[in-house]
């Protein structure tokens, strides 16, 4: 059976869990990941998916192409903070995507990826990122044997797109909060009103 180390501090890691777990022998890490953790668990995959620590250049280098994340937005575009918020802010083009992780923050090979499309009057903020989150988790599990087998090929990321930090959501909205629940369209003009 396969190892799999995932790499998560999000509750919706539970679904990737769920659909994977009859196929794979899951351990799931939170911590910041270090070589020495490599080498006790033995992983042979590495899936980082919404995972708040930088994964350290030693890691990556140990893992080579064992290591992969899955990002839900559409590369090259939002890269890094809030990818499904920009890309309602800026209108850039919506989906996920599965890539090797490299050293600079998701610009590693697309393995795969899915464009996704929202009904933008019915859809709220948290139904879109559900749908992506779900879109993600059943793209990897669908591709698994592949993935995992490492018999992929990597389509580098165009040139362009976009990457946005933390700070650039909170320069943008300052004090305002953020109402997941309107839809999508009530966003795009709570944005235009600022």
């Amino acid at each position: 059976m396969t190892k799999v180390l995932v790499l998560s501090n999000n509750d919706n890691v539970r679904y990737l869990i769920e659909k994977l777990s009859d196929r794979c022998d899951i351990t799931l890490c939170s911590d910041p990941v270090t070589c020495s953790y490599i080498n006790e668990t033995g992983p042979d995959i590495v899936v980082s998916y919404n995972y708040r620590h930088i994964v350290k250049e030693d890691v990556i280098d140990a893992l080579g192409n064992r290591i992969i994340n899955l990002h839900c937005s559409l590369l090259p575009w939002n890269k890094g903070s809030s990818p499904n918020l920009w890309s309602f802010i800026e209108d850039s083009p919506k989906g996920v995507t599965i890539h090797r992780l490299e050293k600079g923050l998701d610009t590693g090979g697309i393995i795969l990826q899915k464009e996704v499309t929202f009904d933008e009057d019915i859809q709220t903020l948290a139904g879109s990122y559900d749908m992506l989150q779900k879109t993600i988790v059943d793209l990897l599990s669908d591709n698994w044997d592949i993935i995992a087998s490492g018999d992929y090929k990597i389509k580098e990321q165009p040139s362009g797109g976009s990457y946005h930090r933390t700070s650039d959501l909170k320069a943008l909205i300052g004090d305002r909060q953020i109402d997941y629940q309107m839809t999508i369209s009530e966003f795009r003009n709570f944005i235009r009103s600022l």
